[in-house]
């Protein structure tokens, strides 16, 4: 039981930091096309 959870907390950090960095790649995304459709720029 204990290599089960330990393979599990292993292997869910992996998915933690995947879903973190669709967010934030997301985000970008969104400011990139509203930066685009007022005519401005993103910096």
């Amino acid at each position: 039981m204990q290599t089960f959870i330990l393979a599990l907390y292993v292997l869910i950090w992996p998915l933690v930091s995947l879903a973190v960095f669709a967010v934030i790649g997301l985000a970008t995304l969104k400011d990139i096309r509203v930066a685009r459709r007022e005519k401005r720029e993103l910096v």
